[in-house]
């Protein structure tokens, strides 16, 4: 009671100012979640620890915070001293008090009709600076909120959404910049990554992932192919403050599923590019999937880690390395100083290609590619992994992710012609696996399935899996007391034992799970939240 009566004369003063110091020490106080992934590092590993393997099944729903959209809710929220952020769908920031799911204020966006991303009016959550959040936006606006009482402080159109761009991930706060990259793929933009100043909105620096004319790569699109090439950004990158780079994962090229328009390797498309923090120049750049014609965008969190590794003598040293788990199947290991790659193993069942050459570029698979008839791909168009955050715990060593097993797609091409503002695909997809949108449309014994599958990153090779009976949008938390939180498109909410894959409790929430769960603590006392169907759950130990 004390606590509410405080909450409700004083909210203001409980708007802690976070600098970037702050979020670069994030270890230091775990009982904070002020990034995306949790630390720029994006490993979604969390050190509280009062919740553990032995007393994790008396764990208790404590509230709800239900959605007004019926929109998709995949935002991860960030938990600042007490109070908690998150964004409602398409693009209301709320502001509630994280151990009683009390709501401060609400700042409600209403986007312009020219909004048209893919697949569906949706957010994946904020950064936030000072007293300040930040918000992309589905017509492709970076907005600038008052943290203490929900008031707009700046508008920064950012591109036009008329043309297919958008914005739906987490922006990224390094020092003075706050970094958003453009959705928009399958409509033919031309994708970029771009640093605003925190306090103006102004633009810094513009990187674009489909490089002009006399940018290097460039030749790598035939003809005008660059001027619709896709390559977007949909998905929160990484940061390491000693090499001051900052990772990010881009998408498709375009036309998706024929890429005959796009004759090349199509750069930046389906790659990692690592870019100076302060300039936006590209210092090294790894493409995991040369000319791709399956929609395996590469989008997924890079995943910074210092790990032991061989050298070429055979002895092992400290390295800095990226690990990043490919919607194409493959499991990599990068240097994250250099791009140099290191490793690449299936973790699920892959045909279209056959292993690397020498330079760590993929051999492709003779005839594995879309056709008017259709080909059989393994993983299909939804891939092995997509969007959802994978986690890495330094506990065990290992890596954990969200995988789409044992599925294909039959993938059909189709002549194609660009128009502004219109879907630009080049054919269709036939998924072997159900959308989840049509009730008709239900597995078979021997269709796909969804699992969290834990990778030993030194070798590639899975350590132990979880399957459920249904495929999964749900992103991976990982916590000191060697726990794993995820869930499925079956409603279940799941905690797992991390060094085996045990299930110790579950929960049903009545909605997919389709967002990274997190960890806060308030008062001392370790919650879990995570966001499924329409509505925010937050959980705690029994009192």
């Amino acid at each position: 009671m004390k606590r509410a009566i405080l909450l409700s004369l004083c909210a203001s003063s409980l708007f802690a100012q976070v600098t970037f110091e702050r979020i670069l020490g994030a270890d230091k106080e775990p009982q904070n979640w002020m990034t995306y992934s949790g630390t720029t590092f994006s490993g979604r590993y969390s050190l509280l620890s009062q919740i553990t393997p032995k007393n994790v099944k008396d764990l208790e729903l404590q509230w709800i915070y239900q959605a007004s959209s019926l929109e998709k809710f995949e935002a991860t929220s960030l938990v600042v001293d007490g109070i908690l952020y998150t964004v409602q769908p398409p693009n209301d920031i709320v502001a509630l008090d994280a151990a009683t799911g009390r709501t401060f204020w609400t700042y409600t966006y209403k986007p312009s009709p020219d909004a048209r991303p893919c697949c569906g009016h949706i957010n994946r959550g904020l950064a936030i600076l000072g007293n300040v959040l930040f918000m992309g936006t589905i017509d492709a606006h970076l907005l600038a909120v008052d943290a203490k009482n929900g008031h707009l402080l700046w508008d920064t159109p950012v591109a036009k959404a008329e043309s297919g761009y958008a914005l739906t991930h987490a922006p990224l706060v390094v020092k003075d910049k706050v970094i958003v990259g453009t959705a928009g793929g399958e409509f033919g933009i031309r994708g970029f990554l771009a640093a605003y100043d925190v306090r103006t909105g102004k633009e810094i620096w513009r990187f674009y992932t489909v490089p002009g004319p006399g940018e290097p790569g460039h030749e790598t699109w035939g003809g005008d192919s660059w001027k619709t090439g896709g390559a977007s950004v949909w998905v929160t990158g990484s940061y390491d403050p000693e090499l001051n780079l900052t990772y990010w994962g881009t998408g498709n090229p375009g036309p998706d599923w024929n890429g005959d328009p796009r004759p090349g390797d199509n750069l930046y498309s389906d790659s990692v590019v690592a870019l100076d923090a302060d300039t936006g120049k590209l210092k090294w750049y790894y493409q995991f999937s040369p000319h791709d014609e399956f929609d395996h965008d590469s989008v997924q969190v890079p995943v910074l880690a210092d790990l032991e590794w061989p050298d070429r003598t055979g002895q092992k040293k400290v390295r800095k390395l990226m690990l990043w788990a490919n919607r194409n199947g493959i499991f990599y290991v990068l240097d994250r100083a250099t791009g140099q790659f290191l490793s690449g193993k299936p973790f699920v069942e892959v045909n279209w290609m056959n292993g690397f050459d020498e330079k760590g570029r993929p051999i492709r698979a003779a005839g594995k590619i879309p056709t008017e008839d259709g080909t059989a791909i393994y993983p299909g168009s939804e891939g092995a992994t997509n969007w959802y955050s994978p986690a890495y715990s330094p506990r065990t060593g290992l890596f954990y992710v969200s995988a789409w097993a044992a599925y294909a797609s039959t993938f059909f091409r189709i002549p194609v012609t660009y128009t502004e503002g219109r879907v630009y695909a080049g054919g269709w997809p036939k998924s072997y696996v159900p959308d989840g949108r049509a009730a008709e449309n239900l597995r078979e014994e021997n269709e796909g399935f969804g699992a969290v599958r834990a990778i030993d990153p030194l070798t590639g090779q899975r350590r132990w899996e979880f399957k459920m009976n249904d495929v999964t949008d749900a992103g991976i938390l990982a916590t000191a007391s060697d726990l794993l939180f995820s869930g499925g498109r079956e409603g279940y909410f799941y905690a797992l034992d991390a060094r085996n894959g045990a299930l110790l409790w579950k929960a049903t929430l009545g909605g997919v799970i389709a967002s990274g769960p997190m960890t806060y603590s308030v008062d001392g006392r370790q919650y879990v939240s995570v966001a499924a169907g329409h509505s925010l759950f937050s959980f705690a130990l029994k009192k």
